[in-house]
């Protein structure tokens, strides 16, 4: 903003409280941070403008500096908009220049006044009912340079005008029919980065007439202005045909990329994670890997879980079909962190083993590896000990690392030193986190005390949704809980008139911005089930 856009508001502003709010966000738009050639995102100073929130995703907003410890415990509901005929809701919003984008399993991308809730604009895939019906968009929006960025359930990517919801482009990043886009997308430097994951290990290989299996797991960089694919990294082999009943089968497939990748500007290095195979035993699936993001080539890959062959045929019985020898699903969910120690550049990541991996970030030698959780199976099928580990990612803040695990009898938020891997305070699930009443009753069969979401922090403050349907903030210092907020079974006064039901939280992250704290609620699934619901929430100080 300039200074005769800042004259401007203030001229029609007028005086008193109208007056000093525009005099506030003038101020804060003086403040844009473009950080010069150093390509990262132009956004206000408390903004939160991707899932990863920067390149080396840290999910800590450092200059939200508005709720403290002191004053957390007042927050209240401000608003909460409902997503039309969705069990689930997992895009996690990004907030930029007073705005909220969000995408839902309708296939629509929504940008909402992020103090109101009230609706600015809502763009239309049409992907909706593609693949699997209901669960169109996934992933978090990108918004970078005035363009929200956000792939869907036929993995394309899009790029669609922040400000008026109009197209600019999009581009289909893998003809996979079974391909989809669940990584949220990273941007740098004009280039969007994004993974492409399939739903071929369940909607393909649950089929025991189905050839399975030729699904690869890639990264993709493509041109933030014209949508054209720059260079793919693709995680394993090309896959090769083997004959045999019942039918011809591929291998090497799978690798997916499910997370979000992160990058170190220092050394131009894109780190990602990847799935399990589907088929073969391949030594590149279930990694932490370095791509260079000039030319898309490897730099290095660690797979920490070798022989992990898995898919959805493995869970009907008797396994057969495409059903390989099974393993346990341990694949990688959660983003990579980079950070220094000492000067030392590493690179971490939690798995579903319930391990939190620290490497060198040159190398991807093992630094050291820090046991959180004990894979143990909560339902009788093969796979099922993956829903003890860590899910989709930890954060950062410049101190101490945050880590939960999903279903680990309870689901626990930790810190740890990232120098050694040292556990510095623990806080388990709440036990009764899934009891309502007196005398104590169950909420609901499908409630469950585990944390699978993404680690948010700010200053002083840890944020963690659970799987009972809480949204908690943690003590950074102490890891007590400072405010808890049941938002299960719980039917909302919405402001956009859509009936909505609070469920379990899962499949994303919370965002702190500009005083505000905003969690989506519900995520009822086939497999892992859990509470559906279908709202975004959005609370602030009285």
């Amino acid at each position: 903003m300039q200074t005769g856009s800042i004259v401007t508001a203030l001229g029609r502003a007028g005086g008193g409280v109208a007056y000093l709010r525009a005099v506030v966000l003038a101020v804060a738009a003086l403040l844009l941070v473009p950080a010069a050639g150093s390509g990262q995102p132009v956004v206000a100073r408390s903004d939160w403008p991707m899932w990863q929130f920067d390149s080396p995703g840290s999910r800590y907003n450092a200059n939200e500096t508005i709720l403290t410890p002191a004053n957390v415990g007042a927050l209240k509901l401000k608003w909460a908009f409902a997503f039309p005929g969705a069990i689930a809701q997992s895009s996690q919003p990004a907030v930029v220049n007073g705005t909220l984008y969000s995408g839902g399993r309708d296939g629509k991308m929504y940008a909402l006044d992020a103090e109101t809730g009230a609706t600015r604009w809502v763009f239309d895939t049409g992907t909706a009912l593609e693949h699997l019906p209901g669960y169109g968009l996934r992933d978090g929006p990108a918004v970078v340079g005035g363009v929200v960025y956000f792939g869907d359930n036929a993995a394309n990517l899009w790029a669609v005008d922040a400000a008026t919801g109009t197209q600019r482009w999009h581009t289909r990043l893998d003809d996979h029919p079974l391909s989809i886009i669940t990584s949220s997308p990273l941007v740098f430097e004009n280039h969007v980065y994004i993974g492409t994951s399939s739903q071929e290990e369940a909607g393909g290989a649950a089929d025991p007439l189905y050839p399975c299996c030729t699904f690869r797991g890639s990264v993709v960089s493509v041109d933030a202005t014209t949508g054209a694919v720059q260079w793919r990294y693709s995680v394993l082999a090309e896959p090769t045909t083997r004959t045999g009943p019942p039918g011809p089968t591929f291998s090497p497939s799978g690798g997916a990329i499910w997370s979000s990748p992160t990058i170190d500007p220092a050394t131009r290095t894109l780190y990602y994670t990847s799935g399990n195979p589907y088929t073969g035993t391949p030594d590149d699936a279930e990694s932490i890997g370095a791509i260079d993001i000039d030319t898309g080539r490897r730099r290095w890959v660690n797979s920490l879980t070798p022989d992990d062959t898995w898919n959805v045929r493995c869970i009907i019985p008797p396994a057969g079909g495409a059903c390989p020898i099974p393993g346990r699903d341990f694949d990688f969910g959660a983003h990579a962190n980079i950070f220094e120690i000492g000067g030392r550049k590493v690179v971490g990541a939690g798995q579903k083993t319930g391990i939190y991996h620290l490497l060198d970030a040159a190398t991807g030698a093992v630094i050291w590896q820090t046991q959180l959780s004990v894979p143990t199976s909560p339902l009788p099928i093969e796979g099922a000990e993956s829903l003890a580990g860590i899910q989709w990612g930890a954060s950062y803040d410049g101190r101490w690392l945050y880590v939960a695990t999903y279903g680990a009898n309870p689901g626990t938020l930790f810190a740890l030193d990232p120098a050694t891997g040292q556990v510095l305070w623990r806080t388990p699930n709440p036990p009764d986190g899934c009891l309502i009443d007196v005398p104590p009753v169950p909420m609901d069969p499908f409630c469950q005390e585990s944390m699978p979401n993404a680690v948010s922090s700010s200053p002083g403050l840890v944020y963690e949704g659970s799987m009972d349907g809480k949204m908690r903030v943690f003590s950074a210092e102490t890891g007590a809980i400072l405010w808890e907020y049941n938002t299960a079974k719980v039917h909302f006064h919405t402001v956009n008139g859509v009936p909505g039901l609070g469920g379990g939280l899962n499949g994303n992250g919370a965002v702190v911005a500009n005083g505000m704290l905003y969690t989506n609620s519900g995520y009822g699934h086939p497999i892992t089930t859990g509470m559906p619901g279908n709202v975004l929430l959005a609370f602030g100080l009285p």
